[in-house]
């Protein structure tokens, strides 16, 4: 693919909100004398722990990662493609940054590509279109692209201390489900050695690092192909480092195993579990091929409440509209749903994926049908939110401060997380990025609650 050979620029994790600010005037496109890099990243964990990798990769290879993509000379946009929604994003990205940067390279990588195909790079303008198994190659394509003035010497950058970071240990899906595209975006399954992954969270470790996520595609299904189960992935994590956190959320009921809940014990494991339920109907189960039923899912919940104790986090996906659901089946599921008491709930309508068995499904539900049970879904969604978050006003909890996100009278307002995903914001005068500390729960809101750092 020809490649505009011009100035190049780096960030890690840039907001695609952010990607949308014109640049300020007052900042001249002049290359400096390193190249700076943006990696704009949309979707899923998984997408941003490639995203963290492409990052690290590019720093050691002496290019700046940074995070103002205003001032970016080249962009990485990570795209997903779970919903045509995904897609636009991806492609409005792209416009977004040839208009605000019409030479600076622009690298297309992601889901979206695995489903449109490297011709849409051609299409969008963007340089180059990678499919994520060619995402390793970003770093090599991207320092082809600079020209050799931009840098008298090429040496390692520092990357900008991240509080939490995301480490792939699985990817690829078998299960096939007939409304999902990502079997065909992220393969088949395949673990990573614990070793590796070990190593990877030393190395996140010793550069400060307070929380490692682990992630994957098909988290459950860690180890299947290497003859392990994620009880053995975790307890290594455990037992050979000594970060003070270890999320591992994403799972399926048919994961939730007396071995697996046996390593809770240890308080480095977050009290939060994304519990996969994406409808509340046996009937739509069956047609969405989904591996458990209504029983074995209640049968989860009550294992993990048993065991993590009150202040356990279920959050779920629920999707709603999908093809043959009818009245009485969207009844079950707001019912299921009001009975589990989600502590947050991603609800989505189906959205038609070409390549998928629903795809060819009769019994469609019209549009209009399908916002209204949105609609109906999304009420439920913010009750039982509600409801969870009552819970702990007036509670103190640990929080881990990830930044300060603006002031108060000239007093720093910092923003973290509950290991049990709780966000919550307070004001200090004291620098608490980075750090983990006990806060008070005090008032809550859609977005959290407003605290004090004790």
């Amino acid at each position: 693919m020809r490649i505009r050979r011009e100035a190049a620029r780096i960030t890690p994790h840039a907001s695609p909100i952010a990607l949308l600010e014109p640049p300020p005037r007052s900042i001249a496109r002049a290359p400096a004398r390193t190249p700076r890099v943006a990696i704009v990243t949309l979707g899923c964990k998984l997408n941003q722990a490639d995203s963290e990798a492409i990052a690290r990769h590019l720093a050691h290879a002496g290019i700046d990662v940074i995070d103002r993509p205003a001032i970016a000379d080249a962009y990485v946009i990570n795209t997903c493609s779970v919903t045509h929604v995904a897609d636009r994003k991806a492609r409005h990205l792209v416009r977004v940054a040839r208009r605000m940067a019409p030479h600076a390279p622009v690298v297309l990588t992601g889901c979206y590509v695995e489903t449109a195909g490297e011709r849409i790079g051609r299409e969008l303008g963007a340089d180059a279109a990678l499919s994520n198994r060619d995402k390793p190659a970003i770093v090599a394509l991207l320092a082809e692209m600079l020209p050799a003035a931009l840098v008298a010497e090429r040496v390692a950058r520092p990357i900008a201390l991240r509080t939490r970071a995301f480490i792939k240990v699985q990817e690829g899906c078998n299960d096939v489900c007939a409304f999902c595209i990502v079997p065909k975006t992220r393969g088949r399954e395949a673990s990573e050695p614990v070793a590796r992954v070990v190593d990877e969270v030393l190395a996140r470790e010793a550069e400060g690092v307070q929380e490692v996520v682990l992630t994957g595609t098909q988290l459950g299904a860690y180890g299947r192909d290497a003859g392990l189960t994620p009880a053995d992935v975790i307890r290594a994590v455990l037992a050979e480092t000594s970060v003070p956190r270890v999320r591992f959320s994403s799972l399926q009921p048919q994961d939730i195993t007396p071995h697996l809940l046996a390593l809770w014990d240890d308080p480095r494991l977050c009290r939060h579990f994304h519990l996969a339920l994406q409808s509340g109907s046996d009937a739509t189960l069956r047609r969405m091929r989904r591996r458990y039923t209504l029983d074995q899912y209640r049968e989860a919940v009550a294992r993990l409440r048993a065991c993590v104790g009150d202040a356990l986090a279920i959050t779920t996906d629920v999707i709603v509209g999908f093809p043959g659901e009818t009245d009485d089946e969207f009844e079950e599921s707001l019912a299921f749903c009001r009975e589990t008491g989600f502590a947050q709930m991603h609800v989505f309508p189906y959205s038609r994926r070409e390549g998928t068995t629903a795809s060819k499904m009769p019994g469609h539900v019209a549009p209009d049908v399908k916002r209204e049970r949105m609609q109906r879904m999304l009420d439920v969604a913010r009750a039982a939110r509600t409801t969870f978050m009552s819970r702990f006003a007036g509670s103190v909890m640990p929080v881990l401060w990830e930044r300060a996100v603006g002031e108060d009278g000239g007093t720093p307002i910092w923003d973290g997380l509950t290991d049990n995903y709780i966000r919550v914001t307070a004001r200090s005068p004291r620098d608490l990025r980075n750090r983990i500390t006990a806060a008070r729960l005090i008032t809550a809101s859609d977005a959290g609650f407003d605290g004090e750092a004790l």
